[in-house]
């Protein structure tokens, strides 16, 4: 039909380009947050793009849902200011008759938040977890990004290199301190170089330094010059990433009975369902009183949405801390959001039947 074709062209056609718009700013809001911790030594700066995909793909049905609902609460707005549903509503189409178009617009985009919540969301959280892992094993003098001070085996070393090449064979200005046997031991010198023992031990000669010994609590203290100080490259022992619930697929977390799983397998249920709710609520919310001002909708429908994520939010931690029943929580906040929705249609509805009193 013209009607829902026409009704489905335009939704697709905000959806792009408020899509486009969203994805960009999470994506510009969260590599800024991953450049900061690369400067401070955080994280690799080669993790950046790997962690900024990871993101990307956790926020992605988030983002979609959000999409949509936006999508159509605009393209619905634009329709009553210009006049266009006066139009239908003359023609005897009632406001009922937009659910069939919003509902084959929305199902897809529903599908693919199912997907990614329930598969592709989980996998990248967890890749994410492991890569983070895999950067943390590495070697001491790879975890040292020049100008930053790095602690090093939770604080017993702590490493500072002014520059260092890029494939940090050597480095220049270096500061070393660490403990032993209750000790503290400074070392700095200007240049330095690593090195590989016939045994496959790595080493980090500096060259031409100083070495400084303090006891703590005490006046006592050695100060000891060098040609060439040898300072051993331990690698980072670490344990395999535990597998949260946010890592696990949906058919592992229906099998999984404990608290933190039901949690999240509320919170991945909510999320497409919410999306359907929102979809349609739109419609309704879409209506522009011109008396009120083109805005006051937009401003119900934000409370609205802030309203019903904060209670799923709420519901997921409730569930996770045992507070609340999985099987009460599930279709609670859902069935709490079918409230508006059947009262702001009945509402619409019943101001569209003078329309169709003076068409008849």
């Amino acid at each position: 039909m013209i009607f829902e074709r026409a009704a489905r062209r335009e939704f697709a056609q905000a959806a792009a380009g408020i899509g486009v718009v969203l994805l960009a700013i999470l994506t510009s809001s969260q590599l800024i947050r991953f450049l900061k911790e690369a400067a401070g030594g955080l994280i690799a700066p080669e993790a950046v793009v790997s962690m900024l995909g990871f993101s990307a793909l956790n926020f992605m049905p988030i983002l979609l849902s959000l999409t949509l609902f936006v999508s159509i609460l605009l393209s619905l707005s634009r329709a009553y200011r210009d006049s266009e549903m006066v139009v239908w509503f003359s023609c005897g189409r009632p406001l009922t008759d937009w659910l069939r178009p919003v509902l084959k617009f929305a199902l897809p985009i529903i599908l693919a938040i199912t997907v990614l919540s329930s598969y592709l969301s989980p996998w990248a959280n967890q890749s994410r977890l492991d890569y983070q892992q895999k950067l943390s094993a590495r070697n001491e003098l790879s975890q040292v990004s020049p100008g930053v001070f790095r602690e090093i085996k939770k604080g017993q070393r702590v490493f500072f290199v002014e520059a260092m090449a890029d494939d940090a064979s050597r480095v220049a200005n270096v500061f070393l301190a660490s403990v032993q046997e209750g000790q503290l031991g400074v070392v700095m010198s200007n240049s330095g170089y690593q090195e590989t023992a016939a045994n496959g031990d790595r080493f980090v000669v500096l060259e031409r330094g100083r070495r400084y010994e303090v006891a703590p609590g005490t006046p006592q203290f050695k100060i000891m010059e060098f040609e060439n100080y040898r300072v051993r490259i331990e690698d980072a022992v670490t344990e395999p990433a535990e597998r949260a619930a946010r890592g696990l697929p949906i058919h592992e977390l229906i099998m999984d009975a404990s608290n933190k799983a039901r949690g999240e397998l509320l919170w991945r249920i909510g999320l497409p369902v919410s999306a359907l709710i929102l979809a349609m609520l739109a419609i309704p919310l879409a209506y522009v009183n011109p008396r009120a001002g083109r805005s006051a909708n937009m401003l119900v429908a934000i409370l609205i949405y802030a309203i019903y994520s904060n209670l799923l939010s709420a519901a997921q931690s409730w569930v996770a801390q045992g507070k609340l029943s999985f099987w009460i929580g599930v279709w609670a906040v859902h069935a709490m959001m079918l409230l508006p929705l059947v009262f702001l249609f009945y509402r619409r509805i019943a101001i569209e039947m003078p329309w169709q009193r003076k068409r008849s």
